[in-house]
């Protein structure tokens, strides 16, 4: 009887664990659809960003069960679809005022590309269950890696990062500046890891596992502090470099009828009167060397092949000794057209160009033209735009500058790559007017705020109808314009050439980190033969 194989008897603490890890399916649901909201609610135009850090932790909470492979895409798949449906509403705004489609059929229609962005946070879903199946709750800690690296597998798979979680905190200077290290990836996951903390302590009350959400706490504090140190620091050495005198102008110019030859003549004088109005401003000793910065337009300005207005702008420009940056419809080399940045210099003559390079899908041109079905009558309506190729500097007195181009300001490679080019400032301009008075401007504005704090640069936002803003290399806004009425201001940016940051010289080297950390996960929750049972 020595020999016998002993059978363990069951422990009561893992009896009472089965009974709390079981969540009857309607309170998953519940529970996935209370967390979507809440970061919907985290967005603007609510911005009660402080929901941010604890609205993911009831969907943890459910992952952090034991769940099959296929209910835990679906949860996290429902949990995508009602955020990025939350947040981006606003895409049926051009469906319902330009193409004429009833509200009726465009609300629903948008669920289309919604349900295929909403894979991304599926597949969190999927692959942090899959790690917990195998390794037990404690897996959970890994979510933050695996979050930010779907973040950056669905920029690289669909080119966009519109409403990462860390662009929720784009107005709280103080919370954003770990950016400079990771982009905005480096804070989604600061985020992610807070939710963690949270879920860790209501998984279980063990002062272990306390202890543990405890230290996450610390570390994302430690973390947030030690980048506001440096982002403060060197945002006061640069603040002492020279500075230069830039007019933002603001026409508001409505989005149909600007074409009829007497409204476009009304309002290229009315982006004159604002010019000037800015220049007034400017003190004499100064107004030399100012440039006045005209938004992206839906005007269509064609300065290379429209005489009349190359013929207002120089003598503008000749008259008040100024520069002006202005966007225009430029032809390409091989045919079609660039939607371009033009920069005209105080003798009236083009000084430089810069054409852009990522252009809008569906909105300035059609991807796959060969395969989509009638896509020939589509170009004819969003046009057919060629990408630029180069990063091209603009001179601004002793400054070079680098202009990017509306959904630009969403591509941090982007204003990247004209900081590495040896950018002194950056300027964006744009034009949200076509997604009318809608949560999309200040969600845009989130993005240059991004781009400024990552770079390192002060930034110029200059916008058709709003919100144009003047943004301090640490992310603060340190002046702006309200929307859908003219306006001008007058900004003074510095040169920040030196303020080179982590994620300028090194890219997104960190997002690569965590994606190659969650595939080491991944590839071992394979290697094992053990599934975790609570």
């Amino acid at each position: 009887m020595n020999d016998a194989v002993a059978v363990e008897a069951p422990n009561p603490r893992l009896i009472v664990a089965d009974a709390r890890a079981h969540v009857p399916p309607l309170a998953q649901v519940s529970w996935v659809i209370a967390s979507a909201l809440l970061l919907v609610l985290s967005f603007p135009d609510f911005e009660l960003w402080p929901l941010a850090w604890i609205g993911l932790a009831p969907l943890l909470v459910i992952i952090a069960r034991p769940l099959r492979a296929a209910r835990a895409l679906v949860l996290g798949w429902m949990w995508g679809t009602i955020f990025f449906y939350g947040t981006c509403w606003w895409l049926t705004y051009p469906m319902i005022h330009y193409a004429h489609i009833s509200a009726w059929l465009a609300y629903p229609l948008l669920l289309l590309p919604i349900s295929v962005v909403a894979l991304f946070p599926a597949l969190f879903s999927l692959l942090l269950s899959r790690l917990v199946s195998r390794f037990g709750p404690g897996a959970v800690l890994a979510a933050p890696l695996i979050w930010v690296a779907c973040e950056w597998v669905r920029y690289e798979v669909t080119g966009q990062l519109w409403n990462a979680l860390g662009y929720s905190q784009a107005f709280q200077p103080l919370l954003i500046q770990p950016a400079r290290w990771g982009g905005v990836y480096a804070v989604s996951l600061l985020i992610v890891t807070a939710n963690v903390a949270l879920t860790f302590a209501l998984l279980n009350r063990r002062l272990k596992r306390l202890a543990v959400s405890v230290a996450l706490l610390v570390s994302i504090l430690l973390v947030i502090g030690a980048a506001s140190f440096g982002g403060a620091r060197n945002h006061e050495i640069h603040q002492r470099e020279p500075a230069q005198i830039v007019i933002a102008v603001q026409p508001n110019v409505p989005m149909e009828g600007s074409d009829d030859p007497a409204a476009m003549e009304q309002l290229l004088n009315r982006h004159l009167d604002l010019s000037a109005q800015g220049l007034l401003k400017v003190p004499r000793n100064l107004s030399s060397g100012v440039l006045v910065i005209w938004p992206e337009s839906p005007m269509n300005f064609s300065y290379s092949r429209d005489p009349h207005l190359r013929e207002v702008v120089a003598n503008f420009a000749r008259g008040n000794r100024t520069s002006i940056l202005l966007n225009s419809l430029e032809p390409a080399a091989d045919g079609g057209e660039h939607n371009s940045a033009v920069m005209v210099n105080e003798e009236g003559r083009i000084v430089a160009q810069y054409d852009k390079i990522r252009l809008m899908p569906f909105g300035e041109y059609v991807p796959l033209p060969r395969w989509l079905p009638g896509a020939s009558s589509v170009r004819g309506i969003v046009g057919d735009f060629m990408p630029g190729s180069l990063y091209t500097l603009m001179p601004l007195g002793a400054f070079r500058v680098g202009v990017f181009i509306c959904i630009e300001a969403a591509h941090p490679s982007i204003a990247r790559s004209f900081a590495n080019q040896g950018a002194d400032a950056l300027i964006n301009i744009s034009n949200d007017g076509y997604l009318g008075p809608t949560p999309v401007r200040r969600q845009h504005l989130s993005n240059a705020i991004f781009r400024a704090v990552e770079s390192g640069r002060h930034l110029a936002r200059v916008t058709n109808n709003g919100i144009s803003a003047d943004i301090g290399s640490d992310g603060r806004i340190l002046d702006s314009t309200p929307g859908s009425e003219p306006a001008v201001r007058t900004w003074s940016i510095n040169d920040e050439r030196g303020n080179q940051t982590f994620y300028t010289q090194h890219g997104d080297v960190f997002v690569y980190a965590c994606a190659l950390i969650c595939l080491g996960l991944i590839s071992a929750s394979y290697g094992t033969d053990r599934t975790y049972k609570t």
